[in-house]
């Protein structure tokens, strides 16, 4: 059975590799798939069979869906070479020219599966590359036959938006890690200026994800890390987690030791604590602090 015809300009585009590949997984799976190569002129003409015996609707979704992404990334790839660069020129022209080629760079790792995504877009994006596959695959079960010249021709304005929407993420991310660098970059000047006024901080979290702070002698600093940021604490306004970002910075500990940080809710909270103190941070799981609390837990 002719499963589709793929015609493709062999100076431009080359996917007998990507074929001969989809070949291999499916005789790892004890189909047979067969293709029959012509030439015309520069245009060469693929025919790709399934024996009669072996092909049923599973079969068949599986092969449009891995011939897809391999137009997917043909698709990709043109877009990458053709209209990648001036997009990110046009739409975000107030960039750095370094912050343009690192997105320029980003977006391209991403757009071809290298490296993928960041994990907080990772299901928009994939939702946006499920939508160029599914117009493929439409365009694959329509017709039974693939022109890659005219597919592009024809189709990349259309897949361009969802390709777009792909790097305006990409550069939304990029602008928010970038921002957060600086920020923290910010901190960790405080920290080293700042004169220590306490010599180790411990940060407890509970099993309910709250907090006790003590110092090395087991005793509450709460009131002590806060005491030049009562006011804020009582308007309501600002988060313990801020809070305690901010009384670390303000009394720029020599240590700080958190214990049972597989409690704590809000990664970020530790992240940030570990990029501003660097090697002053310790983590800690099997002192006696952290054995109270897991014991706390069991009860």
């Amino acid at each position: 059975m002719l499963l589709l015809t793929i015609a493709y300009d062999s100076g431009i585009i080359d996917i007998i590799e990507d074929v001969s590949e989809m070949k291999e997984y499916f005789a790892s799976k004890n189909i047979l798939i067969g293709l029959s190569e012509s030439k015309s002129e520069n245009t060469h003409f693929l025919k790709l069979y399934c024996e009669a015996d072996d092909i049923n609707e599973k079969i068949i979704n599986m092969f449009n869906i891995y011939i897809s992404n391999i137009l997917y990334n043909v698709v990709v790839e043109e877009y990458c070479k053709r209209d990648l660069q001036s997009f990110i020129a046009d739409t975000y022209f107030f960039l750095k020219y370094d912050e343009m080629k690192d997105i320029k760079e980003i977006s391209a790792r991403s757009l071809k599966d290298e490296g993928l995504f960041m994990d907080e877009n990772l299901v928009f994006c994939m939702n946006k590359k499920n939508a160029i596959l599914k117009k493929i695959i439409n365009c694959i079960e329509e017709n039974k036959e693939i022109n890659i010249k005219g597919f592009i021709t024809f189709r990349m304005k259309e897949l361009r938006k969802d390709l777009e929407c792909i790097i305006d993420k990409i550069v939304e991310n990029y602008m928010v890690e970038k921002e957060y660098n600086e920020f923290i970059k910010l901190l960790k000047y405080f920290v080293e200026i700042q004169e220590s006024k306490i010599d180790e901080v411990n940060i407890i979290v509970k099993g309910n994800g709250e907090y006790l702070i003590q110092d090395e002698n087991g005793n509450d600093i709460l009131e002590q890390l806060f005491s030049e940021l009562s006011e804020a604490r009582y308007t309501g306004t600002v988060s313990v987690e801020d809070m305690l970002i901010s009384g670390l910075i303000t009394n720029a500990p020599q240590r700080v030791i958190i214990h049972c940080e597989e409690n704590c809710d809000n990664k970020e909270l530790l992240d940030t604590i570990k990029n501003v103190f660097l090697d002053r941070v310790t983590f800690c799981s099997s002192c006696k602090i952290c054995e109270g609390i897991k014991n706390t837990l069991k009860v």
